[in-house]
């Protein structure tokens, strides 16, 4: 009889406030980019499997919205639960924080990952950003004594300084057990989803602070052909002035929005794409659970 490999699974959670850069990490670990990014906080929304697959070893990666404070509207309150769920039933903690600063935000995440029943490594993200590179380990003893961390791994995510510790390190803690996904899959979400995701990156990253948090993408239509795969996709904002911003003068915006997207998909999907976007208005859709819930942002 020939000898059985074992294999090792397992869930690693990437939490923290938001705009510290765990999309980004996420995305250099997968070496594929998943997850979207902006400089704009909370720019992710919902709860994103990112799957690695090496040999016997899959981890399974849990990118989550940033854990942040002022809990004002539903899809806050949302993504709060979704982000503190991730940390239930995972192997591994990577709780991750801004090299530069410790903020009341970053406290309010210490003390959620306290109660996690795993390792909980710290990951100093951005240290290529510090002014003083002598300040770091002074910096690395201080965040020592905030809790009993499994290991503290400073990292620049954007550069891919350090990951290769990081992932060694994640592998040494997960366990025995069945993969479950195949080694060719990257994440649990459809095509539709990314197809959004992206859209509302680029929405995000074109427009900064001149639009709020107040615009959702949904795709009305993803038809595979031999051609081309064809996307409609509905971008929805609570007011005119929000429609007028998007579209831009004469229409900048939005085909500029269009682009970028359709090359990212095609980049994505390895397939031409055909993008149609829309925009609607639908006021207080943000606050309102039942339009969320039509949108696939659920509380558990």
């Amino acid at each position: 009889m020939s000898e059985v490999e074992v294999t090792h699974c397992g869930y690693i959670a990437i939490v923290g406030r938001p705009n510290v850069g765990k999309s980004t990490l996420l995305n250099h670990i997968l070496g594929q980019k998943l997850s979207i990014t902006s400089r704009k906080p909370q720019t992710t929304r919902d709860q994103i499997l990112g799957v690695k697959t090496e040999g016997h070893v899959q981890a399974i990666y849990v990118d989550t919205p940033g854990l942040h404070l002022g809990e004002t509207k539903a899809i806050n309150r949302i993504m709060n639960k979704t982000a503190a769920a991730a940390l239930k039933d995972v192997d591994v903690v990577l709780f991750v924080i801004d090299a530069d600063r410790w903020t009341e935000e970053d406290e309010s995440v210490l003390q959620k990952v306290k109660h996690a029943r795993c390792p909980v490594i710290l990951v100093v993200n951005k240290v290529d950003q510090l002014d003083q590179k002598e300040d770091l380990l002074p910096r690395l003893a201080n965040l020592s004594d905030r809790m009993n961390f499994a290991q503290i791994v400073p990292i620049s995510a954007l550069r891919n300084n350090n990951l290769d510790r990081l992932e060694r390190l994640v592998e040494s803690y997960i366990p025995e057990g069945v993969q479950f996904y195949p080694e060719d899959q990257i994440t649990n979400r459809s095509s539709r989803f990314l197809a959004a995701e992206i859209v509302r990156e680029k929405i995000t990253r074109q427009l900064g602070q001149e639009v709020p948090y107040e615009v959702a993408v949904q795709i009305e239509e993803f038809v595979y052909e031999e051609s081309a795969i064809h996307i409609s996709a509905l971008i929805l904002v609570e007011r005119n002035g929000q429609k007028r911003i998007i579209i831009g003068e004469r229409g900048d915006k939005i085909k500029l929005i269009g682009k970028e997207a359709r090359i990212d998909m095609e980049n994505l999907f390895q397939h031409k794409v055909m993008l149609n976007l829309w925009i609607k208005i639908r006021s207080g859709w943000s606050d309102d659970e039942r339009a969320l819930a039509s949108l696939g942002y659920q509380e558990e």
